[in-house]
């Protein structure tokens, strides 16, 4: 028998809440990511740690968002502790790799494909070990069209978001990129929910299936991810703009427009400032004759 599965449980919280998280995660890495191209190779690695973490902690969190609002009627699920973590230590580790490859390889075409891709299969390691730490007295059966297709969303999406974020410069494209790396990693997510059916197994004791309850581990494991990324935000906000190379660009810009005039002659008490060359002229006024 199979049961009964409901990715909506609270409605449309769960799913506003989780893709939120997710974009936020994405618009911090992303931005961390960028900001390291712009520096000298040898100081990039501390802002791309930072974006891996903060892109892996809210693909994370988004996850396990989404997942407290899924149930199986005919089963209480809880979660598995270790597995959980390492789902989160998957994220960040996967998502770092692509992330690097840009990082250090730049804005090329191989560049973005390669950490694209690692990035979206980083998004599908998490989910997918993240659906493993569930324990309840049931069997996890995957339709694996479908979960192929999820794996190609996810890495679709987050090729595009790379793209975006370090080909097309503007606060509005960042602001794009974090949108669509939130859409890639929603839904991959729910893509792979609808792969799911889950085969109730009768025979299985209720108190057998071992793990946590969600309240019990979700709610308190949320906490450290998410007040990461606020600090992770505080950093990013308050960073100079000229650790990212971007302080002598105004000066640059207008050294023309503001570049010194030649000498000047002598003013002239009743007449226009003249050149210097042609102060001689600029001197003498024309006078009507005397009568």
């Amino acid at each position: 028998m199979y049961g009964t599965t409901d990715d909506f449980t609270y409605g449309w919280v769960t799913p506003l809440a989780a893709y939120l998280m997710a974009c936020l995660g994405a618009a911090l890495g992303l931005r961390c990511t960028v900001r390291a191209l712009t520096m000298e190779r040898s100081r990039r690695a501390g802002w791309l740690a930072l974006g891996a973490t903060a892109i892996g902690s809210g693909i994370w969190t988004m996850h396990f968002i989404a997942m407290m609002g899924f149930t199986v009627q005919e089963a209480r699920i809880n979660y598995d502790k270790p597995v959980t973590f390492a789902s989160l230590l998957v994220a960040i580790v996967v998502v770092g790799g692509g992330v690097f490859i840009v990082g250090f390889r730049g804005r090329t075409i191989p560049a973005l494909l390669a950490g694209g891709t690692v990035m979206g299969l980083g998004v599908a390691a998490m989910h997918y070990l993240g659906m493993a730490a569930m324990r309840l007295h049931g069997e996890l059966r995957y339709d694996l069209l479908t979960v192929g297709e999820s794996i190609g969303i996810a890495v679709l999406a987050a090729t595009a978001a790379l793209w975006c974020a370090v080909s097309v410069k503007g606060a509005y494209m960042g602001f794009g990129a974090s949108l669509i790396m939130g859409v890639a990693v929603s839904a991959m997510h729910y893509t792979g929910m609808a792969a799911l059916s889950v085969e109730i197994q009768s025979h299985v004791p209720e108190g057998s299936v071992g793990g946590s309850a969600p309240a019990a581990i979700l709610a308190p494991v949320l906490i450290g991810p998410v007040v990461f990324l606020f600090l992770a935000g505080v950093v990013v906000a308050l960073d100079p703009p000229s650790a990212a190379g971007g302080g002598d660009s105004e000066p640059e810009q207008f050294s023309d427009t503001f570049r010194p005039m030649g000498p000047v002659g002598p003013v002239d008490p009743v007449g226009p400032v003249a050149p210097a060359g042609l102060s001689g002229v600029s001197r003498h006024r024309s006078r009507k004759p005397e009568r």
